[in-house]
């Protein structure tokens, strides 16, 4: 069963959710409704397999070393790579991609030197991972359509490359990644080995955008575009989660307390860690454009645009509701701090007060004395906030004044 169709079914059948998609129950499971630590990720010194609620059939993974509560696995649904990541990755012009995408397709743009690729959620949606390679870096490409995040890792540890797939369980509703080479398994959202024998161990992240494939496509315009053809055809350009993206909604296989302070699928653009980290609501940047702030000592900007559509809306992505862009960068070019501001309406252009040069959701200046100028970009990620706020609570929010 698909995770899609089993999202389906708990529209119908909410009481079925655990039965239908869990895939197997351990003998110590928890009573109905327990929760860890209230319900946000917790520590487990010594980590009982008993407890875990998914299956370990086919498995290989070392279950007795886990720096979580094994019971707060879910199963999504679709077993061991039942949501087949893409580990051969082809490629296609812009041009080409435009034969089937549109300018607001939404993407993931992410680059490495001279060298930039888009991902559409259009064909992440139903694989989850790609493992490629960019700029001689291998890296894994990431998208969880649960909780909207996309994240980009560097996928090479310790002289050792590993290939990522995907276990079929969720933990707080985010994608449980493994690693073939040892079979741990890892939370996307963090990065971080959470079972098996590379527990503890975090990948490198690295900076990545949602923006729309025009967008992509101004900032590089000989970048190439991940392929439809993946070798599991997949209804690409559809939207399989229809009305998931609903603000209010509460999340799909979500076993612990959401945090109130924005509704649960509000989009948020998240930097930094633990306490220092900082959460930017979509809807507060759509008011301003321009957000600033310190984070861990470090100054930063974040951008907002629109143009960019939902890939969690309606049934055909690129009709989707305008949800815009986002970019997180640090505000200095050739050891100049700038500062930025958007006069006017929502599709008003982004300028710096220093020199009035205009800059474009990617951190490039697009006219004026900076013309060319790049700005360093910040890794950051787009998120629900529900999703984001489970791993850290302690985020402050930013509003636009």
């Amino acid at each position: 069963m698909s995770r899609p169709s089993c999202l389906l079914a708990a529209a119908a059948i909410v009481g079925l959710i655990v039965a239908a998609c869990s895939g197997g129950a351990g003998t110590g499971s928890p009573s109905a409704g327990e929760k860890t630590d209230g319900g946000r990720p917790s520590a487990a010194s010594s980590p009982d397999p008993s407890r875990l609620r998914v299956s370990t059939a086919g498995w290989k993974t070392d279950f007795t070393k886990a720096s979580v509560d094994l019971a707060e696995f879910l199963g999504g649904g679709p077993p061991k790579d039942g949501i087949p990541p893409i580990d051969e990755p082809r490629y296609e012009s812009i041009a080409d991609a435009r034969e089937w995408l549109t300018d607001r397709s939404p993407v993931i743009a992410f680059s490495i030197g001279d060298e930039a690729r888009a991902y559409p959620l259009a064909v992440l949606m139903w694989h989850e991972i790609a493992n490629d390679t960019l700029g001689g870096v291998p890296v894994v490409v990431t998208f969880c359509p649960l909780c909207n995040t996309a994240l980009v890792f560097d996928r090479e540890l310790d002289g050792v490359v590993h290939d990522f797939g995907t276990t079929g369980n969720l933990r707080f509703s985010d994608l449980v990644m493994y690693d073939r080479q040892t079979e741990s398994w890892w939370q996307q959202a963090t990065g971080e080995a959470i079972v098996g024998e590379l527990t503890g161990r975090k990948l490198t992240f690295l900076p990545a955008q949602i923006v729309s494939l025009a967008d992509f496509e101004r900032a590089h315009p000989d970048g190439d575009v991940l392929s439809r053809d993946t070798g599991n055809p997949r209804d690409y350009g559809r939207n399989p989660y229809v009305g998931y993206d609903t603000v209010d909604q509460n999340p799909f296989l979500f076993d612990g307390v959401l945090d109130g302070r924005l509704a649960p699928k509000e989009r948020v653009v998240t930097v930094g860690e633990g306490s220092d980290a900082v959460g930017f609501p979509y809807s507060e940047l759509r008011k301003a454009g321009v957000a600033t702030a310190a984070v861990g000592g470090d100054e930063i900007v974040v951008l907002w645009t629109p143009g960019t559509a939902s890939a969690l809306d309606g049934p055909n992505i690129d009709e989707n509701e305008d949800i815009g862009a986002t970019g997180v960068f640090r505000p200095d070019v050739d050891g100049r701090r700038l500062t930025f501001t958007r006069e006017g309406a929502e599709d008003a252009p982004i300028r710096d007060r220093e020199t009035g040069s205009t800059w474009s959701i990617a951190g490039i200046a697009i006219d004026g004395e900076l013309e060319g100028s790049r700005l360093e970009p910040v890794v950051h990620g787009d998120h629900f906030w529900f999703a984001w706020a489970a791993f850290a609570p302690e985020t402050t929010i930013w509003t636009a004044e």
